[in-house]
């Protein structure tokens, strides 16, 4: 699985050339409501083994999480179902409001 840094992340979003991949926040709802990629889909952790088929295995996801090690673990088994373009989003959110978004919520 590729780790994918916020600023990585910050230039696909913006390349035109590139299609968007499917930004998947894994985190609760309460964190979700708090701040989020905008057009993100919020599918939390523990619903994820129930609900994996809703997702196009052939798409590129990012997956997203606080820190990056929920989203990890995501990746991770979304790679063992079959997903084939799977990037965890190092930092996470965090991240990505520390180097990309100084205006996003922190928690």
């Amino acid at each position: 699985m590729q780790q994918l840094s916020a600023q990585d992340l910050a230039a696909w979003l913006q390349d035109d050339a590139r299609s968007k991949p499917v930004l998947l926040d894994v985190r609760e709802g309460w964190e979700y409501a708090m701040c989020h990629l905008d057009g993100s889909t919020h599918l939390p952790m523990n619903e994820i083994p129930q609900r994996f088929s809703e997702l196009d295995e052939d798409a590129e996801i990012v997956v997203i999480c606080h820190h990056g090690m929920r989203s990890y673990q995501v990746g991770v088994f979304l790679e063992r179902q079959g997903f084939g373009h799977i990037s965890n989003l190092a930092g996470g959110v965090d991240a990505w409001a520390g180097s990309v978004d100084p205006a996003m919520a922190r928690y």
